[in-house]
């Protein structure tokens, strides 16, 4: 064989070592500190713990192990948790962005109420927007996003009797975060700060008449226990649940295992959660309503809600006119402008 052909041959060789997977030994030994969402839901449940515990320390061969925790396990707030991650309290945090949007109210951006209807549409709008999350993460709490998963659309659990988006005026709402709630006021309602574990105690005493957050969440946490009515308009969105690592501690790692993370979290994680989320609606309502089977457990018996042509259009004219432009208020035009030009131009929305 002529030198040329060796040289040629060692080149390629070597190409294809730089392209391939990084080899096991080249794991860093790790340990990780991961704070997850709350407990009690199917997204910490079914995706968060078993990745954090199983997936992601098999796949490093043993050398990555993971302390996991929840922020409601800790007695933490929610909207604390990327702030305790800036400081170096733990090494991974998930919470649910919209909790956190007093910090950064741009973040308010990556979920959107009405705009995504569909677990399609939604995972387009989060694709479209992760690179403004990926830098209001980084510029403001100092961290690494990893991954977006959802929650299930945010749908309106009542207790007195609703036939459609025009009744919730005059009644004492739970919003999912605060575009949801600006949107509420504007339709007339109030919009009341509850904390979620709170919700099915506030329902029953009468400090709010109606609640919105998933379909899947509202199930698992009983709140079918307090409320009566069910209206499937997705109001919050799908609460978008945002992963991130410390950047300092993120930097500390080698490309390898950088490499690995991100991509485990990505098929494992991320990918999986949202795949799942393509079916769960039709199965909430099942769940909720008593109305087909309910493979999660006990079937409860509210009354299904569904929106009218008339409330579609009057929640779209509310977020144009209203929620959005107020949005951009606190955002800044330079974020609405970013927003119009990527997610709005995904879901057909730019913001005047």
């Amino acid at each position: 064989m002529n030198r040329t052909l060796i040289t040629l041959s060692a080149a390629s060789l070597l190409a294809a070592g730089l392209a391939a997977p990084a080899a096991a030994q080249d794991i860093q030994e790790v340990e990780l500190s991961v704070v997850g969402s709350w407990s009690g839901l199917p997204l910490h449940k079914q995706f968060e713990r078993p990745f954090w515990t199983e997936t992601l320390p098999q796949a490093s061969g043993g050398k990555i192990t993971v302390n996991l925790t929840t922020f409601d396990q800790m007695g933490v707030k929610g909207g604390d948790v990327y702030r305790l991650l800036d400081e170096g309290v733990f090494d991974v945090g998930m919470t649910v962005a919209d909790y956190t949007v007093a910090d950064a109210p741009e973040l308010e951006g990556l979920d959107v109420p009405l705009v995504a209807t569909d677990p399609a549409d939604a995972r387009a709008m989060v694709e479209a927007a992760r690179p403004m999350v990926e830098d209001i993460m980084r510029d403001r709490f100092g961290s690494k996003l990893l991954a977006i998963a959802p929650y299930p659309p945010q749908v309106v659990f009542c207790k007195p009797e609703i036939a459609g988006l025009k009744d919730l005026e005059g009644l004492k709402v739970r919003g999912s975060g605060r575009m949801t709630t600006k949107f509420l006021e504007a339709l007339g309602a109030s919009g009341v700060n509850v904390d979620f574990s709170e919700v099915p105690g506030a329902l029953e005493r009468g400090v709010i008449d109606c609640a919105i957050t998933g379909s899947g969440s509202g199930y698992s946490a009983g709140w079918w226990e307090s409320a009566d009515y069910l209206m499937t308009l997705p109001l919050g969105g799908w609460d978008a649940v945002v992963t991130a690592m410390n950047l300092e501690r993120w930097e500390s790692l080698n490309a390898a295992t950088q490499e690995l993370i991100q991509s485990q979290i990505a098929e494992h994680f991320e990918a999986a959660a949202w795949d799942a989320a393509a079916g769960n609606l039709e199965v909430d309502i099942a769940c909720l309503t008593g109305k087909g089977e309910c493979p999660a457990g006990e079937s409860a018996g509210m009354t299904l809600v569904e929106p009218s042509e008339a409330d579609t259009e009057t929640a779209n004219r509310v977020l144009r006119e209203t929620v959005l432009p107020e949005w951009k208020e606190r955002a800044g035009a330079e974020w609405a402008q970013r927003w119009s030009d990527s997610v709005g131009a995904v879901v057909g929305v730019t913001i005047d």
